[in-house]
């Protein structure tokens, strides 16, 4: 596969052969850690998980080349993975004393996605797009279960803990939210937005 010269550098630098490889792997841990401070320092107890996720995430770059395709800048890729991590080591901490309710509640939706410092204006236009689209398409769509389950989901509550609070279980929370994408999905579309620029929202 052919990456971009940029995506080639780091690749290279990383690999088990290169004599840059300890020098790139600091490189990469110092941009994730900039990367995650920036989308943590507003939450409450965030900055706390930064150097962990950041460490978990650079191990899961070097390991995970082969899922790398280069559909995005191998930064914006790393970010993406760094900032799952994240989330899911946050919203572990964070969900323990939420009610489903206050989530559900909240009108205001909120999306995790990656930061990557390079982003230009006009990715950074496209995806506040994006999401201004994913939030009428779930107002407008979405039975109110749907609704709940969805913005539950993407506010960072795991499917086990959205099951336990809706009485529910996980394969039906997954049925859930699977046809709830696919309504989600089929509007993107209608709306000329297709699956390759839905990958941190509808996978």
């Amino acid at each position: 596969m052919i990456f971009d010269r940029e995506d080639n550098h780091w690749i290279s630098r990383l690999q088990e052969q290169s004599p840059e490889r300890e020098t790139a792997i600091a490189e990469l841990r110092n941009l994730l850690v900039r990367g995650l401070t920036g989308f943590l320092k507003h939450r409450p107890g965030g900055l706390l998980i930064v150097e962990d996720a950041a460490q978990e995430a650079t191990l899961k770059v070097i390991d995970s080349f082969d899922q790398f395709e280069g559909r995005s800048r191998f930064t914006t890729w790393a970010m993406t993975v760094a900032t799952r991590i994240a989330i899911s080591s946050f919203r572990r901490k964070h969900f323990q004393d939420v009610s489903l309710e206050g989530v559900s509640a909240d009108q205001c939706l909120k999306i995790q996605v990656a930061v990557d410092e390079h982003c230009s204006v006009e990715e950074e236009h496209d995806r506040k797009l994006i999401l201004q689209k994913l939030g009428q398409l779930i107002d407008t769509q979405l039975s109110d279960r749907q609704k709940i389950a969805v913005r539950a989901l993407l506010d960072g509550m795991p499917v086990e803990e959205i099951a336990v609070r809706t009485e529910s279980n996980r394969n039906a929370v997954y049925k859930l939210i699977h046809d709830a994408r696919m309504k989600l999905r089929e509007g993107f579309e209608q709306a000329g937005i297709f699956a390759d620029d839905l990958q941190i929202f509808l996978t």
